[in-house]
């Protein structure tokens, strides 16, 4: 359990148990009770409210030793009372710790979002990776300023597929694509240009968005 509240849980959760056990309220009670006298399993006597749940460094999650004890009863509760109230405790304790606990992995990540603006009926051949395409595009940053277009030069744009000749929001975004198709591509930067952007027309960390044709679709022959 000391080592739930993250990378320092270990340093405030043993030194609870030593102030415990060393001194104090509780320490002077146990001194007195002497040693396992039906005081449930911390072995300490009764609950000091004074105690705090956390420690004083952030990130350190200390466990109080015992619950408080039972309503209307005096002294110390039954061993198997006192035993369900601390595993209550301690599971009330330990869902606190694990709500502060910060969820890093897959935090600010987007996924790829492909639409489909025109299909096509018949479709005998679907880009693949290794195919060369003859695209047309359009490409804005999302809110809404362009940056680049094929259509400006009345030429499409050709390269090959998945070969890493273009960003991975393209060589994932055009598998499986038919002649004549549109799509919308909306690119995360993991996917783009990362952090530090295409400047001057595109910042870091941008999100692309692209309106792609699919004129043409070249295939090399099997190996």
């Amino acid at each position: 359990m000391a080592g739930v509240g993250g990378p320092r849980g270990a340093c405030r959760a043993r030194e609870g148990l030593d102030l415990a056990e060393g001194g104090g309220h509780q320490g002077r009670r146990r001194r007195l009770k002497g040693e396992g006298s039906g005081q449930g399993m911390s072995g300490l006597g009764g609950w000091d409210p004074g105690r705090q749940l956390w420690g004083r460094t952030p990130g350190c999650c200390v466990f109080p030793s015992s619950p408080p004890p039972a309503a209307g009863l005096k002294g110390q509760a039954p061993f198997s009372m006192d035993r369900v109230m601390q595993l209550s405790w301690l599971l009330v304790s330990l869902s606190l710790c694990l709500g502060v606990l910060p969820t890093r992995a897959g935090e600010g990540k987007r996924k790829l979002q492909i639409g489909v603006k025109k299909r096509v009926d018949h479709c005998p051949l679907k880009s693949r990776k290794g195919d060369v395409l003859h695209i047309h595009y359009t490409g804005r940053l999302d809110d809404g300023t362009e940056f680049d277009s094929s259509l400006h030069r009345d030429q499409p744009f050709i390269f090959s597929l998945g070969t890493g000749q273009v960003i991975k929001g393209w060589d994932q975004g055009l598998l499986g694509m038919c002649e004549g198709e549109k799509r919308k591509l909306v690119i995360p930067s993991e996917l783009g240009y990362g952090d530090r952007g295409a400047p001057p027309k595109i910042p870091g960390r941008a999100t692309l968005v692209f309106e792609v044709e699919l004129l043409k679709i070249e295939r090399r022959s099997e190996l």
